[in-house]
């Protein structure tokens, strides 16, 4: 296995990407912190957001190190327009069907951030939870199988560990919903499905493609749901 500064030499513009993304993150973070520093805190508590999200980046570059001197995954391949074209327009399907499911159900009015905060919270929310929900996951599953099934087919551990993976948002976000005793068991059931097929879907772009891919998927999904969507209901629902 190749070490990091090697690493970094052979693959120079997957890392440049990465490091160009979280610096984006980061500073959308420091913006949103400095007009409002409670802005994170319903998802991060008492942490402070800029370290929370600084973790989360270098965290992020050592487990994509791990995947990328195993060639299991990749940051950024160049020439990856359908796959991007494939995590737009999935997530746009999905993003309209989790509208019209809001128009059933009716979530409460406050459940996004609001616009304009929404420009830059949703881009850098998405990339925390691709390295919490997915990359850190994904990294000790994978090493565990790998060290446990040393003469498994690696192909057949990487599916095994993504159609794990895929259950754990939807099992926090299920459990969330259920236990705030607003919803019908339907509702709970069916968000719960559709956040799977959300992860499960970046999950598998992220295994043919890249990490960017399924980043992008994210973006368009939180940018119907979370960003327009978030907008309109609000005129539109109450």
């Amino acid at each position: 296995m190749m070490k990091i500064p090697e690493l970094i030499t052979a693959e120079k513009r997957q890392y440049r990407v990465y490091l160009v993304l979280s610096l984006v993150v980061l500073g959308f973070v420091g913006i949103l912190y400095g007009f409002d520093r409670f802005q994170f805190q319903r998802f991060l508590g008492a942490f402070n957001p800029l370290l929370a999200f600084l973790a989360a980046g270098i965290l992020g570059f050592f487990i994509l190190s791990y995947f990328l001197s195993k060639k299991w995954f990749a940051v950024c391949e160049k020439g990856n327009r359908r796959g991007l074209v494939y995590a737009a327009c999935i997530a746009a399907m999905l993003g309209t069907i989790m509208i019209f499911v809001d128009t059933k159900i009716v979530f409460p009015p406050y459940i996004n951030i609001l616009f304009p905060a929404s420009l830059l919270f949703y881009p850098a929310m998405g990339f925390f939870v691709e390295v919490v929900f997915h990359l850190l996951p994904l990294a000790v599953l994978l090493y565990i199988l790998s060290t446990v099934f040393r003469n498994a087919e690696s192909v057949r551990l990487i599916w095994l560990s993504i159609g794990i993976v895929a259950f754990l948002e939807p099992v926090y976000q299920a459990v969330n919903m259920a236990s705030s005793g607003r919803f019908p068991l339907w509702a709970v059931l069916y968000v719960g499905f559709h956040i799977f097929i959300i992860n499960f879907c970046q999950l598998a772009l992220f295994r043919r493609y890249d990490f960017i891919t399924m980043y992008t998927f994210r973006l368009v999904y939180y940018l119907i749901w979370h960003i327009i969507w978030g907008y309109a209901r609000l005129e539109l629902l109450f």
